[in-house]
């Protein structure tokens, strides 16, 4: 999928800041220690663990907010999904997936595939995806577990992921960090 001039001046800064050594290895122990937690659980789809920024040494592109490691369980679909608040741009780390996206108001059969590879050396549309706000998207696993980090517009505590409730067009929302109770 092309990229637009701006938008891959960013990711370029991104990935250079996660293809840092010290970074690139302690993404690794945490995507690790994720699945392991998937392993333990075998009723999860996904886990996610939020990233501190500072982690990435240097500033990190205007309106980047938080950043993520997100693990999704092989031979599985991690079902629609998306973002009202946050653009998501979100990199393969390890494993290789089909990020599926999709406009509307409500998800339908019809995907546009983005299939996506953790090799290095493969240009960046390959390994990075942007997805705007309130765009479903939907990860299409194969035989492996899929480590991606993700970085998005919404700060960590505030970022919301909305999911199809039912036919009806309703949808259902939560944040990642559960918020307190008042």
């Amino acid at each position: 999928m092309p990229v637009a001039e701006d938008e891959r001046a960013i990711l370029e800064v991104l990935d250079a800041l996660v293809g840092q050594n010290a970074v690139w290895q302690e993404l690794g122990r945490i995507g690790s220690r994720l699945e392991q937690r998937l392993e333990a659980d075998r009723s999860l789809l996904l886990v996610w663990e939020p990233v501190d920024l500072a982690l990435y040494g240097g500033p990190v592109p205007d309106g980047i907010r938080s950043s993520w490691v997100f693990v999704l369980r092989a031979k599985t679909s991690s079902g629609a999904e998306r973002h009202p608040n946050s653009i998501q741009r979100v990199m393969s780390f390890r494993g290789s997936a089909d990020l599926q996206t999709q406009v509307g108001e409500q998800p339908s059969e019809t995907w546009t595939s983005n299939r996506l590879v953790s090799q290095p050396t493969a240009a960046l549309e390959d390994r990075w995806l942007s997805i705007p706000c309130g765009v479903w998207h939907q990860g299409v696993m194969g035989g492996e577990h899929w480590v991606v980090v993700s970085f998005h517009t919404a700060l960590a505590e505030d970022l919301i992921e909305e999911r199809p409730a039912s036919q009806r067009g309703e949808t259902s929302q939560r944040t990642y960090i559960p918020r307190p109770r008042s």
